[in-house]
């Protein structure tokens, strides 16, 4: 694995800043290992996959995990309030840093991903596959 680390500024998309950084480094699999911030504006969907939430509000980032493959993250996400409430969800675009915020990325080099429809879920599903090295 090879570590990525990177630092997001004010108005930011958070996913999108990620998704775009593993296109422009040619990075095919990465997980979050770490992201440490904030943001003035979230978006992210529900549990039910069918409602969002979209607030225009301070939040800390809390702990946020996921993967990206092929420049397409699937990424989940725990914020809390200034009362120290925690929300979470799926992190959606429109979801923008405050202030800043620090991402360390895993680089799988010994994989490969691909997107792939899944008829149990419904959803293009990750599915990955060790690389063979020469």
């Amino acid at each position: 694995m090879k570590e990525v680390a990177f630092r997001l500024h004010k108005g930011d998309d958070l996913r999108q800043s990620i998704e775009e950084k593993c296109v422009q480094l040619k990075i095919d699999t990465a997980v979050v290992l770490s992201a440490v911030g904030c943001v003035y504006e979230l978006k992210i969907r529900l549990a039910d996959a069918r409602e969002y939430l979209h607030l225009k509000r301070d939040h800390e980032i809390v702990s946020m995990t996921g993967t990206v493959s092929r420049g397409k993250a699937h990424l989940h996400i725990a914020l809390s309030d200034e009362e120290g409430r925690c929300i979470g969800g799926h992190l959606e675009k429109g979801c923008l840093i405050n202030t800043t915020c620090e991402v360390v990325l895993g680089a799988l080099e010994d994989y490969v991903s691909e997107r792939a429809f899944d008829e149990d879920t419904g959803y293009d599903e990750i599915n990955f596959k060790e690389a063979y090295h020469d």
